[in-house]
């Protein structure tokens, strides 16, 4: 009797340690090659491509080193600055998806607030919310009308609301359009008459944070073009001298190699920072 309740109390202590010991994890680590899949996806979706396949990118971005390689070779004959012209070409697809992505972003996010506008008109006319979504194919500003209208074959080929609105969120790839979609699906499933008060104040809030982000942006602009100007003016000094003969004879000894890989990675962690120091905090994707 003493042996069994002697392990009953070790297996209560077990237990009551357990969430410490074992925690509970809600998904499986992922390999990284997984991860920066999902990151590929992730980048294409944001800037209007998401149906181009993730190898896309990984030979576009191959191609782009090897030309900026070869040509880095051909005018330099320098084997450390063709290595650097292949690493700079490697990022060029990826930086040109970003920069796309965000331009995207800023673009429709003085849209949203018409969105919402045309949604209410179409909830107090007494149409489903469903019949609303679609109605916005023909209503919608010109920049959005493709995913609605994909909306609304989905919905017209299914009759399915919530794979329709999966759908349309991956089309938008837009934080604002991810949480419309999940309040006129919160809307949908449990109802409620705040529907109408809720669109109202995500309008005025994109409102207003459009409204702050462009004058923030304005004035932090000479933030990013400092960067740039630092990072490129002594890059196009520095190919300007190799391209004389004394200048290539000079980067391709050891001390010149060192000054290269040096300057490469001050200007890299300068302009990292530089950014850094004037990016504004994006919304991120809660709701993919």
């Amino acid at each position: 009797m003493i042996a069994l309740w002697g392990v009953l109390l070790g297996g209560g202590l077990l237990l009551t340690l357990s969430p410490w010991l074992w925690p509970l994890r809600a998904d499986p680590p992922r390999p990284r090659r997984h991860r920066r899949a999902g990151r590929i996806s992730r980048l294409l979706a944001a800037a209007g491509f998401p149906h181009v396949a993730e190898r896309v990118v990984v030979l576009a971005c191959a191609a782009c080193a090897l030309a900026a390689g070869a040509v880095a070779w051909l005018a330099a004959g320098v084997p450390t600055l063709a290595a650097l012209g292949a690493v700079a070409g490697s990022a060029t697809p990826v930086v040109w998806l970003r920069s796309r992505g965000s331009r995207l972003i800023r673009a429709r996010r003085g849209l949203w607030p018409d969105v919402c506008d045309l949604l209410i008109a179409s909830v107090r006319a007494g149409m489903s919310l469903p019949d609303s979504l679609s109605s916005l194919a023909a209503s919608a500003p010109p920049a959005l009308r493709a995913a609605f209208a994909g909306f609304q074959h989905d919905m017209a080929a299914s009759g399915h609301f919530d794979s329709s609105a999966d759908r349309l969120k991956a089309a938008l790839a837009d934080p604002m359009g991810d949480r419309i979609v999940e309040t006129l699906r919160m809307a949908r499933q449990v109802g409620g008459t705040e529907l109408v008060p809720v669109l109202r104040a995500l309008s005025a809030s994109v409102r207003a944070d459009a409204t702050l982000r462009a004058e923030v942006e304005s004035r932090q602009s000479w933030t990013k073009g400092a960067a740039v100007l630092g990072v490129v003016a002594p890059w196009v000094i520095l190919a300007m001298l190799a391209l004389r003969p004394e200048g290539t004879e000079a980067y391709a000894s050891a001390e010149g190699i060192v000054l290269v890989i040096v300057g490469a990675a001050v200007s890299l962690v300068a302009y990292r920072v530089m950014i850094r120091i004037g990016r504004l905090p994006e919304a991120r994707r809660w709701f993919a």
